[in-house]
């Protein structure tokens, strides 16, 4: 049977541990203390609040962030700060790019399905590897019921709403951290406010390879 809906409430230390899964992951959530960064991993984190939210690698690197905002951070380091709280998804074995953005529009720039809307937060760096995305409910949807070939886990970061599975109905609201196991059928429902979720996919069908990708793409070889 596959495993249903799971909330997360975030408080600090180990939410999640998958660390025996195909992909090794785990999830860590801090608030106001800091957050020791594994130095065998790439973590993918979101900020939920505070003001004086800080990540830095222990030597020379350090970056200032504010609610809304993600990171991709490969390697060890340190996240947190006073009144700061957030999630982290660590993904052990795999090095990304390092990437900081935000905070988030307010709705998706890409269509999906049902009227939502979705952006690409973070690429794949080559085709197959992870992603971050923005999926944006708008109020009064009821959406179609789906399911995903791998695992989904993220925040809820603005909004109110429902995840509707075979096994129950499980309220969203903001700074709740949710995993969405492989497989789960499910569905999101909103009434009179919209939802902005950021997921996180470990894998993709989409992104360059050696092959396909813009730069090789637009180079044109003068031909003797």
């Amino acid at each position: 049977m596959t495993a249903d809906f799971q909330p997360l409430i975030i408080r600090p230390g180990l939410l999640l541990d998958l660390s025996q899964a195909a992909l090794p992951i785990r999830v860590y959530g801090w608030d106001s203390d800091r957050l020791l960064l594994a130095p065998d991993a790439t973590h993918y984190g979101m900020v939920l609040e505070g003001q004086s939210c800080q990540i830095d690698d222990g030597q020379q690197l350090t970056f200032m962030l504010r609610p809304e905002m993600f990171f991709v951070w490969p390697g060890g380091g340190t996240i947190g700060g006073e009144s700061s709280r957030g999630m982290v998804i660590s993904l052990h074995g795999y090095t990304g790019l390092r990437q900081i953005g935000g905070p988030l529009e307010r709705q998706g720039r890409l269509r999906y399905i049902d009227g939502c809307t979705d952006t690409l937060l973070v690429c794949p760096p080559r085709l197959g590897e992870p992603c971050l995305n923005h999926l944006h409910i708008p109020p009064g949807t009821d959406q179609s019921a789906h399911t995903h070939p791998s695992e989904r886990i993220g925040v809820i970061l603005r909004g109110r709403g429902e995840c509707r599975t075979p096994g129950g109905i499980y309220p969203l609201y903001p700074g709740m951290g949710w995993r969405i196991p492989t497989g789960c059928l499910h569905s999101f429902f909103t009434q009179t406010e919209g939802l902005d979720v950021i997921a996180w996919h470990p894998d993709s069908d989409f992104g360059p390879t050696d092959d396909d990708h813009p730069m090789i793409n637009r180079t044109f070889l003068r031909v003797e």
